[in-house]
């Protein structure tokens, strides 16, 4: 098994998700532009700073996952060559670190701040709650599905590199 091979490929697999982020957080930047340009009720122009902010942290999310995993490619081959072992069980620990991180701000903070946008989108009715309320829920309905992506990529990674260490070890 070649894990340095799998290692990068993970890490390209993760490449291509993060532009999503980046590309739903244009997707809303030109909403909150749009509805600047075009929206006429109160509730069209209360959605405009909402859009702007998420569009924002989307963009800076994928920016800030893409460059950290194009990092670490080019560190893969370098960390592998000095020693394989401390390298599969030092992406064994990340990849535990971060399903961990994944259960608990993925799978329980994000549906929870779901659930409390959609209660205040039902139980206030001034358009900038509304506003803020739908634009929460699209945001981390975002978040979750392209996360929920990457958790089971880095699940089967994990899975791989388990594999990996059990051959290191005959």
């Amino acid at each position: 098994m070649d894990i340095l091979k799998t290692a990068t490929d993970w890490a390209k697999a993760e490449l291509l998700s993060t532009p999503f982020f980046i590309l739903a957080g244009i997707l809303f930047a030109a909403t909150s532009i749009g509805l600047w340009h075009l929206g006429k009720t109160d509730l069209a122009r209360a959605y405009i700073i909402p859009t702007a902010v998420a569009g924002a942290l989307l963009i800076v999310i994928g920016t800030g996952l893409f460059f950290t995993n194009k990092a670490r490619v080019k560190n893969f081959s370098e960390e592998y060559n000095r020693d394989v072992q401390a390298f599969v069980q030092s992406e064994i620990e990340r990849v535990d670190s971060t399903i961990k991180e994944y259960t608990v701000q993925v799978f329980r903070i994000i549906p929870i701040l779901i659930i409390a946008a959609a209660l205040v989108f039902l139980f206030v009715s001034a358009p900038n709650w509304r506003a803020i309320s739908i634009t929460t829920i699209a945001m981390l309905t975002i978040i979750l599905f392209i996360d929920g992506m990457a958790h089971a990529r880095i699940a089967e990674y994990g899975e791989e590199l388990e594999k990996a260490k059990t051959e290191l070890k005959h």
